[in-house]
């Protein structure tokens, strides 16, 4: 129950942060802080010109019994099926109290997903103190007793830091999945771009998560190191992570909007970013690497170029680092019809190049545009930033 200390801030109504891992889309988003405590990563736009603060205690468990009031009344008004009618929601929404309009919506969404996962915002949940969390952590568990899975982002140095015994607090009270940013175990790499941690805080926090009986997913932003550290970015991202030996290894190409310091520096020419081919030859390097752990790799974002690039290791090794070879040993024409017709949404994988209508809508794109082996990087570029 809520600690019972008055409240400095006046209760908003129910908060939903900005993202959540693609992992989590099915999840029940509850805010737990505001934005990000660091903010100072010159790749990330997320976060930019935004204030970080923490939520009382006492309106995140307001935000959880709204919509524990209205998941009631969805299960109420479903018979137990678990499917809800357009007709149902018209019916229901009069009953929505105005201020509760976010929760009645997130409460749709959880239902319609299966109301198996909790996911908690924003960027470093486990930032505040642990008997907090503990305490938002077991009121989940009271109002929905059958969740399966409760997840975080959390930074390595705040993980770092918490005692062993508070984590496993934490993960007895039900939060079973943490996800990091790790984005490169090089210290060169993250020096730069300014991610405020080392290779050996990472080292250290991903031991401490699996120590304590948590899932890891480590996030590994492919590009990172540039043109100049590219093969250190690869090579010492797989050490760190064969001393970790997360359960998930998620792939997150670096994208470069204009709106954050990292793009600055790359036109300027402080940095060099890869190409799509010197990125994937980076990320065959780091494969390679990866030696003597049980992770499950997954490349699992729209920004990535190769979305079969998944398997469960050592077994997939071969077979991933194989994939990577063979595109890499295409004539650059095709090798350039696969990145535009990727990033156009044409081609979701590499074997859709032998469909006869897709690859004839991606030669027509190329041949209109005049993209050629060329200029393909810096038409492509533009066309990520689109998902960023």
């Amino acid at each position: 129950m809520p600690s019972g200390k008055k409240e400095k801030q006046s209760y908003r109504g129910f908060e939903q942060g900005p993202i959540r891992p693609p992992s989590e889309a099915d999840s029940l988003l509850i805010r737990v802080t505001r934005n990000c405590p660091w903010n100072f990563c010159t790749f990330c736009p997320v976060y930019k010109s935004r204030r970080f603060s923490l939520r009382p205690v006492a309106h995140v468990i307001r935000d959880i019994d709204a919509v524990h009031k209205y998941v009631t009344m969805l299960k109420e008004n479903t018979g137990g099926t678990g499917r809800i009618s357009m007709a149902t929601v018209r019916e229901l929404s009069p009953k929505v109290s105005s201020d509760e309009t976010g929760a009645f919506q997130a409460a749709l969404h959880w239902f319609s997903g299966g109301l198996a996962s909790v996911f908690l915002q924003d960027a470093n949940s486990l930032i505040i103190k642990p008997q907090h969390l503990v305490e938002i952590l077991l009121h989940l568990k009271r109002r929905f007793p059958w969740i399966e899975r409760i997840t975080s982002y959390a930074r390595s140095q705040t993980v770092a830091r918490i005692s062993d015994a508070d984590l496993s607090a934490i993960r007895q009270a039900g939060l079973n999945r943490i996800h990091i940013g790790l984005e490169s175990g090089s210290d060169k790499v993250l020096k730069s771009v300014r991610k405020g941690t080392t290779k050996e805080m990472h080292i250290s926090a991903g031991i401490k998560t699996r120590k304590a009986g948590m899932e890891l997913s480590e996030y590994v932003m492919p590009g990172l190191g540039g043109r100049t550290l590219s093969r250190e970015h690869a090579v010492e991202t797989a050490d760190a992570l064969n001393r970790i030996n997360p359960d998930f290894i998620r792939l997150r190409t670096l994208a470069l909007p204009e709106h954050i310091p990292l793009f600055e520096e790359h036109r300027t020419g402080a940095f060099e970013k890869c190409t799509d081919l010197e990125t994937a030859a980076e990320i065959l390097t780091f494969i390679q690497h990866l030696d003597g752990i049980t992770s499950t790799l997954k490349s699992d974002h729209v920004l990535n170029l190769f979305q079969e690039i998944e398997g469960v290791l050592p077994g997939d090794k071969a077979r991933l680092t194989s994939f990577l070879q063979d595109f890499l040993d295409l004539p650059p024409e095709r090798q350039t019809r696969y990145m535009v017709g990727r990033r156009l949404g044409i081609f979701r994988r590499l074997d859709d190049m032998t469909s006869p209508y897709r690859m004839q809508k991606v030669e027509s794109i190329c041949q209109k545009n005049e993209i050629t082996p060329q200029n393909v990087d810096e038409i492509v570029g533009k066309l990520m930033k689109r998902f960023i």
